[in-house]
């Protein structure tokens, strides 16, 4: 099957920042990842090992130094692209639920479908109030989101990025900022997308979570896929001394 996203040789700085000459700080070095339709990619490793920037660089929201960054065959990398084209089909989700405080839950959710997409308001409305009912959240389509609960504000944050039926769902420590008690409500969205065919690559905290949706899991050491595999490779016999040193502390 050919690969819808493809990454090859993605490389990102940031400057180096206080007085002298010192060299840029490299937050990802060397990144080669291939992603099919269907896939669940997990991306594991401490806090600072470069899962969110890659993502970041995935949907745009980062400039990369270099490397190839590639969507269903067109380089997005390119900096002649728009990158509103590209999130049309990429879509994203942040630890932060990052809803609009004056819209309701329903309005956040038709924001981008109509505004961005140009889908018809009754078409986007009944779909996001499909979505509401389907994920628990239908009472509460009307509701402003300082009403809610942290669980039902990251659910609709993201049913919001479900409306525009991307192709591909980055989610980025969506359940980092939860109370545990209330991390399974969001997961389950997560299982039930991964059920359905989405197209996802997730940074994630949740290893029981990740063995049991991924497809493939990338260990990220120092800003590089130290190693990659599917979980129960990975997770049961990893290849490397860093990979085993991180999931000792975390399993």
């Amino acid at each position: 099957m050919s690969a819808l996203l493809e990454v090859a040789g993605l490389r990102k700085s940031y400057p180096s920042t206080g007085s002298g000459r010192r060299a840029d700080r490299v937050v990802l070095a060397d990144i080669d990842l291939s992603i099919a339709p269907h896939d669940v990619v997990c991306l594991i490793g401490a806090s600072g090992s470069g899962k969110s920037t890659l993502l970041r660089c995935l949907n745009l929201l980062e400039p990369i130094d270099d490397g190839v960054i590639t969507f269903d065959g067109r380089e997005i990398s390119d900096p002649l692209v728009d990158p509103r084209d590209v999130r049309r089909e990429i879509g994203m989700v942040f630890q932060a639920y990052n809803l609009f405080p004056h819209l309701t839950v329903l309005e956040n959710c038709l924001l981008a479908p109509v505004k961005v997409h140009g889908m018809a308001k009754a078409e986007a409305r009944d779909r996001a109030e499909q979505l509401l009912d389907r994920f628990g959240l239908g009472a509460h389509a009307s509701a402003h989101p300082d009403s809610l609960s942290g669980g039902q504000q990251q659910r609709a944050a993201l049913v919001r990025a479900l409306c525009t039926r991307p192709r591909l769902l980055l989610l980025d420590e969506i359940t980092a900022a939860l109370d545990p008690i209330l991390v399974g409500e969001v997961l389950e969205i997560v299982r039930a997308e991964a059920a359905a065919g989405m197209t996802m690559i997730l940074a994630t905290h949740e290893m029981a979570f990740a063995r049991e949706v991924a497809t493939s899991v990338c260990f990220l050491d120092g800003g590089r896929i130290l190693e990659q595999g599917p979980p129960e490779q990975l997770f049961t016999a990893p290849r490397e001394e860093r990979t085993r040193e991180f999931l000792a502390r975390v399993l």
